[in-house]
């Protein structure tokens, strides 16, 4: 029995693509997303379409809640945004809670009709702190957790937007720190907590474009912090989303993998900057028309309904 998981990238305001590229294969097909994956996983903002596609939302209401979610977060002009990010984090998350609130509203992760899995990271001890659906006897707590509570602990980017303190107090931040592509940890969900068949699996994984690494004066001269404060976190990115890729094909195999995630030029899109939504939609439903012949056979037959172990009241 052929087990079909979708995973998705954070990338902040650049989640448009993914939604985007949903979007125009639910237009095409006349077929709903979440209908056709037996475990979606997504960090950051991908984590936000995932549990959006969990709740019964289809892909292109979705894409219309970034659409509108963009200028109300990521406001501002650039310099104020800049001095600000030096001392607290560039953006409050009060616009995000409150768009968040207006779409979710009181609805809990044990609502999801699908099998969902969304990374954090806990800052009072450096561990990962991952949500889980109930779809294994040990998993017994987070499916009473709400889903904004959820999606703002994943999407807390460091220097973007303030640390978010869960009901219990734990610190949690961007699961994009450990999974900002989550195609590892869903395969290894998949083969070690729900023990289907690594030959049985296949992944379709969509990213939220890809810049290439630009370190030219790197390779000539030994830069300093200086230098470096600026390019480590696009390196650490690029290293484990690498990782994460080699993961997954080595565990479910290459044939069984999908990556979806364009290049683009250095510096054209960023994770708040939202004159670009526009540029990302396009690409979004071009990419999409493209890989529709090769990714069919993940819409063919609908998967069976998810039945949680632990259920809400």
């Amino acid at each position: 029995m052929i087990r079909k998981i979708l995973t998705i990238d954070g990338g902040g305001i650049k989640g448009v693509f993914p939604a985007s590229f949903l979007s125009a294969i639910e237009e095409t097909t006349g077929k709903k997303i979440s209908d056709y994956f037996d475990l979606i996983v997504g960090t950051s903002t991908g984590g936000i379409i995932a549990l959006g596609l969990g709740m019964g939302f289809s892909a292109k209401e979705l894409l219309e809640f970034y659409e509108q979610l963009g200028p109300e977060v990521f406001k501002g002009n650039r310099l104020t945004r800049f001095f600000r990010s030096i001392g607290i984090s560039k953006y409050s998350n009060t616009s995000l809670r409150k768009a968040l609130e207006e779409k979710f509203a009181n609805k809990k992760l044990g609502e999801s009709k699908n099998r969902l899995v969304i990374p954090s990271l806990n800052l009072e001890n450096g561990e990962v702190h991952v949500y889980k659906t109930a779809h294994h006897q040990r998993l017994q707590r987070d499916y009473k957790e709400k889903v904004v509570d959820i999606a703002l602990a994943t999407s807390a980017a460091p220097t973007y937007f303030p640390t978010y303190s869960s009901a219990s107090g734990i610190p949690l931040v961007d699961g994009g720190l450990w999974a900002n592509n989550p195609m590892g940890l869903a395969v290894v969900e998949a083969i070690g907590i729900l023990e289907w068949p690594r030959d049985q699996l296949k992944v379709l994984s969509i990213g939220c474009t890809t810049e290439p690494i630009n370190i030219k004066w790197a390779r000539r001269f030994p830069m300093g912090k200086a230098y470096w404060g600026f390019k480590v976190a696009d390196l650490f990115m690029s290293a484990q989303s690498s990782a994460s890729l080699g993961t997954a094909q080595l565990l479910a195999g290459h044939a069984n993998i999908t990556r979806i995630s364009p290049p683009v030029a250095n510096g054209k899109f960023g994770l708040d900057v939202i004159k670009e939504m526009e540029s990302l939609k396009g690409l979004g439903s071009s990419e999409a028309r493209k890989a529709l012949p090769n990714i069919e056979s993940f819409f063919t037959d609908k998967v069976d309904t998810f039945i949680p172990i632990h259920k809400l009241p």
